[in-house]
């Protein structure tokens, strides 16, 4: 225990973490695919000049690896396309192709109704409380943590 907090209530928190992850992972599985290709297909959704394969890595902090295997698929596959960037031909430009367009523009928009209708069920009340603790959370971790 630290101060007062029991440790039931941190593993409560750990519980409910995998179960968030969980449950992102579980709905892109039903729907053939990665929970991280799907991140990958969100960030190429909205970046629809393209993006770099770092920018993607940096986004969601995957390693370099992850993203390299998920677009070498996606590319396999005829979703992305490469092309070099002209400030910087060491790395290249990812952009969908319309088959990748089809796919995350059915895919993206339908995880995004999904997230809404949950924070609608949350209520305002809520939705406030989760971004709120998750803000607090995040800025106490990072005080209690000086190296960070």
């Amino acid at each position: 225990m630290y101060g007062s907090i029991p440790d039931v209530e941190l593993r409560r928190f750990y519980s409910l973490w995998r179960d968030m992850a969980l449950v992102y992972d579980e709905w892109s599985k039903a729907r053939g695919i990665s929970d991280s290709a799907v991140l990958v297909l969100h960030s190429l959704y909205y970046e629809r000049g393209g993006c770099t394969q770092k920018m993607i890595c940096d986004k969601w902090l995957f390693p370099k690896q992850t993203v390299n295997s998920i677009l070498k698929d996606f590319e396999r596959r005829g979703l992305i396309e490469f092309s070099t960037l002209e400030s910087d031909r060491r790395n290249k430009q990812v952009r969908l192709t319309p088959a990748g367009d089809d796919l995350a523009g059915s895919l993206i928009p339908e995880l995004s109704r999904l997230e809404r209708f949950v924070m609608e069920k949350m209520g305002e009340e809520g939705r406030r409380g989760l971004i709120e603790g998750m803000a607090l959370f995040v800025k106490y971790f990072r005080e209690g943590s000086p190296e960070l």
